[in-house]
C-alpha cells in the first residue's frame, strides 16, 4: 500500500502545480496582453477571432530553454 500513497501524493502534487501555473498564465494574460506585443498576428472575420503571438512564443521557448538547462546542470553535479 506505501506505493498507492506516494503515487498519490504525487499526483496531488503535479495537480497543485498545475494549478498554480495556470493562474500564473490566467493573471499574466489579464495584465500582460499578448494581443498587443509586436509580432502578434490577428486574424478577424466575422463571428471569429484568431490570435497568434508569434514572437511571445519564442521568447518564451527562449527563456524556457535556458532556465531549463540551467536547472538541468545545477541538479546533474
Amino acid at each position: 500500500m506505501q506505493g498507492l500513497e506516494a503515487i498519490g501524493r504525487l499526483l496531488v502534487l503535479m495537480g497543485v502545480m498545475i494549478t498554480l501555473v495556470g493562474a500564473l498564465l490566467w493573471l499574466g494574460g489579464r495584465f500582460f496582453g499578448s494581443t498587443e506585443l509586436p509580432g502578434t498576428i490577428r486574424i478577424e472575420t466575422q463571428g471569429l477571432t484568431c490570435v497568434f503571438p508569434l514572437l511571445a512564443s519564442i521568447v518564451i521557448s527562449i527563456v524556457l530553454t535556458v532556465v531549463l538547462n540551467i536547472l538541468v546542470r545545477l541538479f546533474n553535479r
